[in-house]
């Protein structure tokens, strides 16, 4: 068993997830719920035994990293990241309805890296030999899962925000009736940014003390860290209007989904299109 296949079962569960939870939205049937979100969780064990296993191929090759140093290894642990916040979510509120608006995201992500990424395994510049590549990537990642769980989550609350305002008053023998309470979902948005947005601080934090390490200064204006600060003062605007100002409802969710657009592009735009140190010389 090698990681790689490992890995395609899991892009396959994720695909079977979500299918099961489009299904499961359109038919209401509870067990459909059910069926989908243990897959996803068997996805997950799946790629958590496949990242395990990359780690020890790198080490069997003389290489001997954490598989978080490409592109590749990146796009995977962003999709393992999210299916784990959405599974803790899952398990503290019971609303499954939620993985059809979230394992998209996951399942995106794992058919990328598996058709269209390369690979192999790397040896890791001098740079990235540190334990703060770990602290780093880690932290930062799970606040971006924490994102995408809430954009969607926001996606979700304008749907049905859209739904309640125009004279479809049938919505809650329909679809619609299998969306959380209005309310709930904009707690929900809250409650996520709320987990997300620390550990992007932190994520930060660790990544100025790995830049002082490798590279003797804390902050150098490089594209991916004026991102970062872009993206931190986003959610920051959002907590800072939510808590001041009462900002809830829909222009809550517009600013969780704008939030998380800036993550993807700090994430993925700057890397690939922007020079800087961040920038994937071998992730194509």
């Amino acid at each position: 068993m090698t990681s790689s296949l490992l890995f395609n079962i899991t892009t396959f569960a994720y695909l079977i997830s979500m299918l099961l939870f489009f299904v499961f939205l359109a038919g209401r049937a509870k067990v459909l719920g059910t069926a989908a979100i243990a897959v996803a969780y068997g996805g997950l064990l799946a790629q958590t035994v496949a990242i395990g296993l990359r780690w020890k191929e790198s080490y069997d090759m003389g290489v001997g990293h954490a598989p978080l140093s490409n592109l590749y290894e990146s796009v995977v642990f962003f999709s393992w990241t999210i299916v784990l916040i959405y599974a803790l979510l899952d398990i503290k509120y019971k609303y499954r309805v939620i993985g059809a608006f979230v394992m998209p995201f996951a399942l995106l992500g794992m058919a990328w890296a598996q058709l269209g990424l390369n690979t192999g395994i790397e040896p890791l510049v001098p740079a990235l030999q540190s334990n703060w590549l770990l602290y780093h990537v880690i932290t930062c990642f799970l606040g971006y899962a924490a994102f995408a769980v809430a954009c969607g989550i926001s996606i979700m609350y304008l749907i049905k925000a859209n739904h309640d305002e125009s004279d479809h008053k049938s919505g809650e023998a329909g679809i619609m009736g299998m969306f959380p309470p209005i309310k709930v979902l904009d707690d929900l948005n809250y409650r996520a940014i709320m987990v997300g947005f620390p550990l992007l601080t932190l994520g930060i934090i660790t990544g100025a003390a790995w830049a002082n390490y490798a590279w003797g200064t804390y902050w150098s204006w490089d594209p991916k860290e004026t991102w970062s600060l872009i993206v931190w003062f986003v959610y920051a605007a959002f907590l800072h209007a939510r808590i001041t100002k009462g900002w809830v409802g829909r222009r809550a969710a517009w600013l969780s989904i704008v939030g998380f657009a800036a993550t993807i592009f700090c994430y993925l735009g700057v890397n690939l299109f922007l020079s800087g140190l961040h920038s994937y010389g071998g992730g194509k």
